[in-house]
């Protein structure tokens, strides 16, 4: 650009310009800035000296555009042309100079509209933060030194009418206001690190010295250069005291609700409440219990206690640590006589269901109130107590006392409501625990004992179950499920119903599903095994004598899935059929023959076959989910029918039996609920190979290479030597005392399984050989190498299979 000298240029104007030019009276170019250039793509020598109507959309326009300058229209909108006549959209401010020799000339400064309305956005929010928001801003330079606040930050009170600039908040802020070391290392670590610190949560007093306390969230900001050095620190603070305060009296109520009442011991759950009550609402809890809520009498349902001692069951205090970096637990007995007389704050805050808080002054002048525990916490060092009432059923069961020492705000509204809730759901616990602890200890221990806690996860189902007593009080019942793993990679899948839902019931029904586990590790068919659980059945009632009139016998479905094949084989005794969800198909019922309840005797059973593809579901319930008073069996199959049809078919087991429990359970059911669902997963086809093997010597040596292939394909090389062994062994004694046809299967499941074929049904045995013996030692040798082995019998002939843990 040429220099030129100016008069009255003045100040340029807000922003400035991204492209600047200077025009002569006729509207030549004679200045040209780099800024221009980059915009418009003309270089200085392709425009000097020629007019400015080259450079816009409509050259016409150029006379209008000077006339309004001469009329003092100085800033518009005009669209100029690049040299490659792309248009560009630019705001433009012109001021009118004269030069040296007299001469009048026009300075003209663009910026691109786009650019402009970046710098206005930025200018409104600059002027908001600084003027209406109601967050506190604060800048500071890099020393910690203020430079700036906002207006809300000076009407909040601390520094108004105070000459700020250039010190410290150490300097500046009254002491006590908030920890100001913690500030300057926040403030050092921006500084050194150029990266934000947000929503660091601050805990001060509005006033020094004041027990109310206030909490703001602190924001620090980096301001930076063009280069990137941080010359600046922006805080933005805010009062969050409130939503602070609300936050962790939301996590005292979660933690109460997961706390308390996690045992049916009355001692205990008194002191779960005093302990999470300290130090998080109070600084010393007290839970005293009334005398007849330990007796073996009903509670009065007048809301009167009738025996009118208190007896202290948990004192926590913040102040007793007992080494375990929490409140410790202060040694408990009976509440004194005047805090139990009639006239006392407890009996008629128990008699009202009504709280009590008192604070400073009142306490000293209410002689009812006492503030029994360490010395250190008596008197005057409590300045708030809260007593809080505990009832259940309109039953007043005892008090809990709150006293904040230590902590110096007082009790708000808010803490009541909360106290009130913890005591409540407390007292729901300790009423509980007072009426049914015996009944419910011993059916909950029964219980443990004959249902499965936790049933297996074998490759081939995914399983979920439910299981709901007739009885909430005594949680026995007569139904039960199980999962059971079989040779193979195959489950058995089982559910049953014994009649009756008391105590007999349940011991009967867990001595059946004892039979059941039992004759499944024999590997019957579903037919077989219910008619031997038949047999069983007879002797437990003919055990039972006279009493077994009180059970007339049981029903039970036991399937069992292969998922090599795929296929699974099914029998029931007198059990609703079970239910199958295709994974790409509508629900259905498995055509099933039904067959007599167990305990008849001399009755034989039918098993069906069918095909399960992957996902498919498989439903197993319990009478109780579909019958009641009011609803016959054939109306509940079609409920279940409908449920299962529209639910979706990406839903879990587990989705499945909540859909169910929800949609089918009739209201106030009276019979026991077992439900069990299943979603199939078959082997992929390189888990498994089956080769036919010919009565021949020279096949041992086949199956030992087609073996080590095999597991060399599966990446398994390192129990090859085990495996052929195992494999020659039952070949071996396939083809000695064995009969044709012999298979040979290995399947790769979360084990290695070996499975040999043959048609005999000669039952294998182990034994020891003699010194002398030259055979003998085949099944020996693999009851040593193998994890389990055993023997299943099929329509024809037998299988022998031994399985190894895969290695790690």
């Amino acid at each position: 650009m040429r220099d030129i000298t100016f008069r009255g240029v003045g100040e340029l104007p807000d922003p400035g310009g991204e492209a600047e030019t200077l025009l002569d009276a006729l509207g030549r170019v004679v200045a040209w800035g780099p800024g221009a250039q980059a915009m418009l793509g003309y270089s200085d020598n392709e425009v000097l000296g020629r007019r400015a109507a080259v450079l816009l959309h409509d050259p016409t326009a150029v006379a209008d555009v000077f006339r309004r300058w001469d009329e003092g229209l100085r800033r518009g909108l005009l669209v100029l042309r690049r040299r490659d006549g792309e248009l560009v959209e630019a705001e433009v401010w012109v001021r009118p100079l004269t030069a040296v020799n007299g001469e009048r000339q026009w300075l003209v400064q663009a910026v691109r509209t786009e650019v402009f309305r970046t710098y206005e956005l930025g200018r409104a929010l600059l002027k908001a933060l600084f003027t209406e928001t109601p967050f506190h801003i604060d800048l500071f330079d890099t020393q910690g030194r203020f430079v700036a606040q906002n207006l809300t930050e000076r009407r909040a009170g601390v520094f108004r009418d105070t000459s700020y600039t250039g010190h410290t908040m150490r300097e500046m802020a009254p002491p006590g206001l908030m920890d100001f070391d913690a500030l300057e290392a926040r403030q050092r670590q921006v500084l050194e690190t150029g990266e934000a610190l947000v929503g660091t949560e601050v805990v001060g007093h509005a006033v020094p010295g004041s027990p109310r306390e206030f909490v703001w969230s602190e924001s620090v900001l980096p301001l930076k250069d063009p280069s990137g050095t941080v010359i600046a620190l922006g805080h933005v603070v805010s009062d969050v005291t409130q939503r602070v305060r609300s936050r962790e009296r939301l996590v005292l109520a979660n933690e109460a609700g997961t706390r308390i009442g996690t045992t049916l011991d009355l001692w205990q759950t008194a002191r779960e409440l005093a302990e999470v009550a300290v130090p998080g609402l109070a600084d010393t809890c007290h839970v005293n219990l009334l005398d007849s809520v330990f007796s073996d009498e009903e509670l009065s349902d007048d809301g009167q206690p009738r025996v009118r001692l208190l007896r202290r069951a948990a004192c926590v205090d913040a102040a007793d640590n007992l080494g375990s970096g929490g409140a410790g637990t202060v040694p408990v007995g009976d509440l004194d006589a005047a805090a139990t007389a009639p006239s006392s704050l407890f009996l008629d805050a128990m008699a009202k269901g009504e709280s009590v808080l008192l604070m400073d002054e009142q306490l000293g002048s209410c002689p009812d109130v006492v503030i029994p525990g360490p010395p250190a916490h008596g008197g005057p060092d409590v300045h708030s107590w809260l007593l809080v009432p505990m009832l259940a059923r309109g039953v007043a069961l005892g008090t809990a006392v709150f006293m904040r020492s230590g902590n110096p705000r007082r009790f708000e509204a808010d803490d009541v409501l909360l106290a009130e809730q913890i005591v409540t759901r407390t007292a729901v616990c300790v009423d509980n625990a007072s009426r049914y602890h015996r009944e419910r200890t011993t059916a909950r221990t029964l219980r443990r004992s004959l249902l499965p806690q936790r049933l297996p996860s074998p490759s081939a189902v995914r399983t979920a179950s439910r299981y709901l007593p007739a009885s909430e009080h005594t949680g026995l019942g007569g139904d039960w499920f199980d999962v059971i793993p079989l040779s193979g990679a195959r489950v058995a899948l089982v559910v049953g119903d014994v009649v009756g839902h008391d105590l007999q019931a349940a011991v009967t029904m867990g001595r059946v599903r004892g039979a059941v586990r039992t004759l499944a590790d024999l590997d019957l068919s579903p037919a077989e095994l219910l008619t031997h659980l038949d047999d069983q059945m007879n002797r437990f009632l003919d055990e039972r004598g006279d009493e077994a009139s009180l059970v007339t016998g049981a029903t039970c479905l036991y399937a069992v899935y292969d998922p090599v094949s795929r296929r699974c084989r099914l029998a029931r005794a007198g059990h609703p059929p079970p239910a199958v969800v295709s994974a790409n198909g509508p629900a259905d019922f498995v055509d099933l023959p039904g067959g007599p309840p167990l305990g008849l005797g001399g009755v034989v059973f039918e098993e069906h076959e069918i095909t399960l593809g992957d996902g498919d579901l498989m439903v197993l319930c319990t009478d109780g989910l579909l019958e009641s008073r009011t609803q016959d069996l054939d109306t509940g199959l079609r409920r279940m029918h409908d449920a299962l049809s529209h639910s979706p078919a990406s839903a879990t087991p587990e989705e499945v039996c909540d859909t169910l429990i929800r949609d089918l359970l009739p209201p106030d059911h009276q019979d026991d609920v077992a439900l069990l669902v299943a979603r199939t997963t078959g082997l992929p086809p390189d888990s498994h190979v089956t080769w036919d093997i010919e009565m021949q010597d020279r096949m041992v040596g086949r199956a030992r290479d087609l073996t080590a292939r095999q597991l060399a394909l599966w990446g398994l090389e390192e129990q090859s030597f085990t495996t052929e062994l195992i494999v020659s062994e039952l070949v071996t004694n396939a083809m000695r005392y064995g009969g044709e046809p012999i298979t040979l299967r290995l399947i790769r499941d979360r084990s290695l399984i070996c499975e040999v074929s043959d048609g005999s049904s000669t039952s294998p045995h182990v034994r020891r050989a003699q010194d002398t013996d030259e055979g003998g030692r085949g099944l020996y040798l693999i009851a040593q190498l193998a994890q389990n082995w055993g023997t299943r019998y099929g329509e024809r002939g037998k299988t022998i299979w031994a399985e190894q843990p895969l290695a790690d």
